[in-house]
């Protein structure tokens, strides 16, 4: 299976990181955004760079959506995986309009409401989880999925 792993940098980036059991042993790509801890992280990786900032920055939006095409285009992923935040919307809209399965996993900050990503991409997915049963309450199609910290 192919993999397109789509996040944000910072609390985004460690949340796609620690799904690494389900990831690391499939062929993968990644788009983040370019940090000293995404390059350190990602040296061995395939990644493609994506433009920041996403929030109300109208030409980003457009730089990150021709991105998205040429980088689905390019890898025809089976799943499109991603934390969120911004970046993932090009990504996971033009994702599933090529056939591929997309699935976003809502941070574990969000409580009792969806992130604007998460609003916006829930008509394009294939699985949103979220990690709190009041939020599963608002969205009965999501699944719910407990941390393991909590356990």
């Amino acid at each position: 299976m192919k993999v397109l792993l789509i996040c944000s940098s910072g609390g985004h980036f460690k949340g796609l990181q620690q799904l690494q059991p389900f990831w690391e042993n499939h062929e993968r790509v990644w788009v983040t955004f370019k940090t000293a801890t995404t390059q350190a992280s990602l040296t061995e990786e395939k990644v493609y760079w994506a433009y920041s900032p996403t929030n109300r920055n109208l030409p980003n939006l457009f730089r990150n959506l021709l991105l998205a095409f040429q980088v689905i285009s390019k890898t025809k992923p089976d799943l499109i995986l991603s934390t969120g935040a911004g970046v993932a919307v090009p990504f996971l809209i033009l994702g599933k309009l090529f056939g591929s399965q997309t699935v976003f996993v809502e941070s574990v900050t969000r409580i009792s409401t969806l992130s604007l990503s998460a609003r916006l991409v829930l008509p394009f997915l294939s699985v949103l989880y979220v990690q709190w049963p009041q939020l599963q309450t608002r969205y009965p199609q999501a699944e719910l999925i407990v941390p393991q910290e909590s356990l």
